[in-house]
């Protein structure tokens, strides 16, 4: 598969760098020379310029993409490539920030395929994001690292708190929310806890068990 990566800043290369390891074609877009410079020394296709724009994208090869991220740090240049991305038939992945009101991420939710908050889920899940899967599907991460889902009991001290606000520390992350029978999702800025909900963790491999004693109780 062909993926266009716009941004390569700390996730973008993180990104590129995997789906490379995987035998996918990478072309890396930036405006910065440095960063520029750098993927050319890594080794990937890359393009100096504005990703937000047609012409730069289509020197990237976006016509014949797969899919493109929008990863850098600016969400209007990261929107206006996942729209041009859209034009082409692209699967798009936007980063933002985990700050954004929801309303705000509502708006983007509804044109993009797919919204990743790089402090929650790394490149990896971008990668996962970019091919299509699921967030179940994060299995190959390394053999450091832990993955586990939990059912939240009436009783634990993380009912009714925002999912995005519940902080494990260097111990783990929180990558995604399921309700009932309903497909685990990267939670929404307002999402709440509730009794019965299914989170997905990302732990230090030692560190699984006071995870959850520290989420349930």
């Amino acid at each position: 598969m062909k993926f266009v990566i716009v941004g390569y800043g700390r996730v973008g290369t993180r990104t590129a760098r995997i789906l490379r390891e995987e035998g996918h074609a990478v072309t890396v877009v930036d405006n910065d020379e440095m960063k520029v410079d750098r993927a050319l020394d890594e080794g990937f296709d890359t393009i100096l310029g504005d990703g937000g724009t047609e012409s730069v994208l289509k020197q990237a090869g976006i016509e014949e993409a797969d899919a493109v991220g929008g990863l850098t740090g600016d969400p209007n240049i990261n929107f206006a490539a996942c729209m041009l991305g859209k034009e082409f038939g692209c699967r798009t992945v936007m980063r933002i920030s985990e700050d954004y009101r929801q309303e705000i991420y509502e708006r983007y939710a509804d044109d993009v395929d797919e919204i990743i908050y790089p402090e929650r889920l790394g490149a990896a899940g971008a990668k996962t994001a970019l091919l299509g899967g699921d967030f179940n599907a994060l299995g190959d991460l390394t053999d450091k690292l832990r993955l586990a889902t939990i059912t939240v009991p009436e009783n634990a001290p993380i009912v009714g708190e925002h999912v995005a606000s519940i902080d494990l520390g260097a111990d783990g992350r929180i990558y995604a929310h399921g309700r009932k029978r309903e497909p685990m999702t990267i939670p929404l800025p307002g999402t709440v806890v509730e009794p019965g909900d299914h989170l997905a963790l990302l732990t230090e491999r030692d560190e699984l068990e006071s995870v959850r004693t520290r989420l349930l109780g």
